[in-house]
């Protein structure tokens, strides 16, 4: 199975999928959300619930939780690569994938994958 976005990502992960290909800037999101230790991932994990809550909120209800949603995502970017662009990128898409999957279990379901790098792809493979 081949991604390019961070929803079908998710829904990829929720369905259990044993081989997931991830094309273009998505699969280095992925390196970087799978390369974070387990105390940091702690961290991140808890601005992550706050962000994915707020992004399943605004589907139905519009952007109204969108400020909770950059509250959750703040943390989660300092940790996952810092303050910068590149990190609010990184951690946004983790949001994504979560909210894609059902919620942040989702994150975790994806650490447990197994990676890797070929040429321009991400492949993952359930252990």
């Amino acid at each position: 199975m081949t991604i390019e976005n961070e929803k079908d990502l998710g829904t990829a992960i929720k369905n259990g999928e044993q081989c997931i290909e991830i094309e273009g800037d998505l699969g280095k999101k992925v390196v970087r959300i799978k390369a974070t230790g387990k105390v940091a991932w702690a961290v991140a994990i808890g601005g992550l619930t706050v962000a994915v809550a707020a992004i399943i909120m605004m589907i139905p209800t519009g952007p109204l939780p969108a400020p909770a949603a950059i509250a959750g995502i703040l943390p989660a970017a300092a940790v996952l690569g810092g303050t910068g662009v590149s990190g609010v990128a990184v951690a946004f898409s983790a949001a994504l994938i979560a909210a894609g999957g059902g919620g942040v279990g989702t994150l975790n379901k994806l650490r447990a994958y197994k990676m890797e790098k070929q040429g321009d792809k991400v492949i993952l493979r359930k252990k």
